[in-house]
């Protein structure tokens, strides 16, 4: 399972780069005379393919999200201000300026229980639709090697709102799935904790540890997808002048937010199993603490025992140690310690067991 994860955080690290050739910033474009055609290169040099399109997708990849963010806005004719409302969001967000909309999505990674939530932007104007986002974010990249055939399944004949809805659309699914993913990742780990909650001898601090980063992943993934599902809400009724009211088309979108919940109560679930892990660890510290508090007391009792019945023969080795013992033959003096050692011992042991103070071996 290590090694699954280790050649997924490189194929992630891989595709930061331009992966097999392939550009992160590119458009792809459906052509006013019916060709599609896949542009790579700067945003400033898709201006006149964006111009001579039906309806385009611009993907673009950036460091600094909101000063190059505006900047890429400005280029491509959209307000800066979009931007910059959507980056001060937490996790997502939805800016609807009526000839203008943008989106703010979680772009979430997953490595073992390391959440990683990144930020996707989507612009949206009449024909065209603008996605911007980090290094770390590959997922578009790959969607893009099947762009091209999309943009021609999409009907000629449908409006341009109804075409860049359905760009929009297959846009947010993509995210969606790779979100989904990290619902596996984190099932896999927590298949590796419950190993070690039926081992006795397993670290429990360690476990502990493991518990806590387990229940903080499930924690973080829930809230990006909330954050997805309430974006996607937005949409569902098309009341933007830019989302299509077609209603076959808004079935897509309820086809999201159905994904999406049935995800969540995934992850609800697995929260409720990880609760109940969490019940059993606490079980198995307090049966251990309960069995070193029995160990305990049956020292203490033991010692108490021991204690008492040395004092007596002391008290009796203290008597002989005067002249009395002179009177007295040395074997018949060994003879009074021992069996007073005994006597005494034994009678200690029966009051502590009488009195229930001896506690009982399990």
């Amino acid at each position: 399972m290590r090694r699954e994860h280790e050649s997924e955080a490189k194929l992630e690290t891989s595709l930061s780069q331009p992966p097999n050739g392939i550009s992160p910033t590119f458009c792809v474009a459906m052509l006013k005379n019916g060709s599609t055609i896949k542009v790579e290169g700067k945003t400033e040099e898709f201006l006149q393919t964006i111009k001579d399109s039906d309806f385009a997708w611009v993907n673009v990849q950036v460091e600094n999200l909101e000063e190059e963010g505006r900047k890429i806005a400005s280029t491509l004719g959209f307000n800066v201000s979009i931007v910059q409302e959507l980056v001060s969001q937490r996790f997502s967000g939805y800016d609807d300026h009526t000839t203008e909309l943008g989106l703010l999505l979680p772009a979430v990674r997953v490595r073992e229980l390391d959440v990683e939530i990144n930020k996707l932007i989507i612009l949206m104007k009449s024909n065209l639709i603008v996605t911007i986002h980090g290094e770390h974010v590959t997922r578009l990249v790959k969607f893009a090697r099947y762009a091209v055939i999309f943009f021609k399944k999409v009907p000629k004949n449908l409006d341009d709102i109804d075409k860049i809805s359905l760009v929009l659309i297959r846009i947010l699914d993509e995210n969606n799935e790779r979100n989904f993913d990290g619902i596996r990742s984190i099932q896999e780990q927590g298949e590796e904790i419950s190993k070690y909650l039926i081992q006795p001898s397993a670290p429990r601090q360690e476990l502990g540890s493991d518990i806590y980063k387990m229940k903080h992943a499930l924690i973080s993934y829930l809230e990006a997808l909330w954050a997805t599902l309430d974006v996607v809400h937005y949409m569902r009724y098309g009341d933007a002048e830019l989302v299509t009211d077609d209603p076959i088309i808004l079935q897509k979108i309820g086809m999201l937010s159905t994904d999406l919940t049935r995800q969540i109560s995934i992850s609800e679930q697995m929260s409720t199993v990880l609760a109940s892990g969490l019940e059993v660890l606490q079980s198995i510290y307090n049966n251990q603490l309960t069995i070193l508090n029995n160990k305990m007391s049956m020292i203490a009792v033991w010692m108490g025992v021991l204690g008492a019945a040395f004092i007596v023969p002391n008290t009796i080795a203290t008597i002989f140690g005067t002249s009395i013992a002179e009177h007295i033959n040395w074997q018949i003096q060994l003879i009074i310690i021992i069996l007073s050692t005994l006597f005494s011992g034994l009678f200690a042991y029966w009051l502590f067991k009488k009195k229930g103070l001896i506690p009982k071996v399990e």
